[in-house]
C-alpha cells in the first residue's frame, strides 16, 4: 500500500522499496486496519482458507497474514524490510508461531527449486519493481501441482474509477513504486500459471487469484 517516502537520486528501484517499507513499518499496522476493513474485507481469510502444506509467504510484511493459516501448515516469509520483519517475528511470536521470517527480495528467492506447496502474496505486486520475475520465482520454487494465491488492488472495471486511479499513480509510483492500475493475472497466465479461482471486488479494484503450477510441467 501506499506510503509517504521522497525517492533518492541514484536508488535502484529494489533499494527505494526498502527504503520505502522501512520508513512505513511503525505506522503499517494502524493505517491497515482501517483500509482493510474498507477495501480488503476477508481477503486475508480466503487466503489462508486455501493456502496447504509448506507455505511460502512472498513480501511477508508485519505477518498481517500470520493469524489466518490453518493449523498443520509451515510457515516461511520473506521480506525486503528488516522493520517489517521485527514487527512480523514479534506477532508470530505472540500467536505462538513457528514461522521461519527472513529477509529475501521476490525476484530473487533465497530457497531451492520445488521447496513449498503454496506461496501466497498479498497486496505486494502491485509495488514490487518487477511483478512477472517475482512469478517466475514465485513458480520456481512451488512444487509441480503447488498452489499459487494472490489479492491485490488493481485498475477499477469502471472507467472513470480507472481514470482516476491512473493519475493517482503519477504521485505513488513516482515517491513509492505503487501502481494502482497494474493487473496480476495475465502476468500470472504468462508465467504458466493454470488459474483455477478469480474474482474482482469492489468495482473491479480487487483481485483474488488462485492458480495452480501444472503438475508435468518442468521448469526451463
Amino acid at each position: 500500500m501506499t506510503s509517504t517516502a521522497k525517492p533518492e537520486t541514484g536508488e535502484t528501484p529494489t533499494a527505494r522499496q526498502k527504503r520505502v517499507w522501512d520508513k512505513s513499518a511503525p505506522g503499517y499496522d494502524k493505517q491497515m486496519t482501517f483500509v482493510e476493513k474498507v477495501w480488503f474485507p476477508g481477503a486475508r481469510q480466503w487466503l489462508g482458507e486455501r493456502a496447504h502444506g509448506r507455505v511460502l509467504e512472498v513480501a511477508v510484511g508485519t505477518g498481517r497474514n500470520l493469524p489466518h493459516y490453518r493449523s498443520g501448515v509451515t510457515i516461511t516469509g520473506v521480506d525486503l524490510s528488516p522493520a517489517m520483519l521485527a514487527l512480523a517475528r514479534d506477532r508470530a511470536a505472540a500467536l505462538g508461531l513457528a514461522a521461519e521470517l527472513r529477509e529475501g527480495d521476490a525476484e530473487q528467492l533465497p530457497f531451492p527449486d520445488a521447496s513449498f506447496d503454496t506461496v501466497v502474496c498479498a497486496l505486494s505486486l502491485c509495488s514490487i519493481p518487477q511483478p512477472a520475475a517475482a512469478l517466475a520465482e514465485m513458480r520456481r520454487v512451488l512444487v509441480p501441482g503447488g498452489t499459487l494465491l494472490l489479492v491485490d488492488h488493481i485498475g477499477s472495471s469502471w472507467l472513470p474509477l480507472h481514470a482516476a486511479q491512473r493519475l493517482f499513480e503519477q504521485i505513488t509510483v513516482r515517491a513509492a513504486g505503487e501502481h494502482f492500475t497494474r493487473r496480476q493475472l495475465p502476468l500470472v497466465q504468462a508465467a504458466g500459471f493454470e488459474v483455477e479461482e478469480s474474482e474482482r471486488l469492489k468495482a473491479g479494484t480487487v483481485e483474488r487469484i488462485r492458480a495452480r503450477k501444472p503438475a508435468a510441467q518442468a521448469d526451463a
